[in-house]
């Protein structure tokens, strides 16, 4: 009987050999962000640690650490600004410079139709097309439910978006942020 190549092997083998830069790293880490509250450099660290099982392309990885940053630096002051906080720890690449984008359209006080077209919604369900509108979308600083009523209008990977956008701003505004009528709804938690 041969022996299974390790996961290491299996992980760099997809795609042609690239790994994912798919956005479920992301998807899945702003709560490790804040578990790091105000400690970036180590949210950046674990956040790249928690997506290696199944993200072993470095923008997949860009994408779960300025997602797992921006969470930190909420998690600590609810003022912080995400772009300032995610890019030092964001690595060259396409990821990064959407995320450039999105804070100059942030700047430019775009609406989150704009900011999903020029950045993209999701739908391409990579870093790059996923993480810079999440981040945008945060920035714009609305109010829970109305982020993730926005967030879902504009289409894409909408289940993906909203958990991003939906951890960052519990994370700034806190888990009761979330409507009552809409904790109520959740699926039951085992304990």
């Amino acid at each position: 009987m041969t022996k299974p190549p390790d996961h290491e092997t299996r992980m760099t083998a997809v795609f042609g050999g690239t790994g994912s830069m798919g956005n479920g790293g992301a998807m899945r880490v702003a709560p490790l962000g804040g578990y790091f509250a105000g400690e970036l450099e180590r949210a950046a660290e674990e956040a790249a640690k928690s997506c290696a099982p199944t993200h072993r392309n470095q923008e997949g990885i860009a994408g779960a650490v300025a997602i797992a940053v921006a969470g930190s630096a909420l998690a600590a002051d609810p003022h912080a600004d995400v772009f300032d906080a995610a890019l030092p720890h964001t690595r060259e690449g396409p990821t990064r410079a959407k995320i450039e984008r999105a804070q100059e359209l942030i700047r430019e006080r775009t609406t989150a139709a704009h900011a999903a077209r020029v950045l993209g919604n999701g739908s391409r369900v990579i870093s790059s097309d996923t993480v810079p509108f999440c981040l945008a979308m945060t920035a714009l600083r609305l109010p829970y439910e109305e982020a993730m009523w926005q967030t879902v209008a504009q289409g894409g990977d909408r289940d993906t978006t909203c958990a991003i956008v939906g951890g960052l701003i519990a994370l700034r505004d806190g888990a009761n942020t979330v409507p009552e009528g809409w904790r109520e709804e959740r699926e039951p938690l085992p304990w």
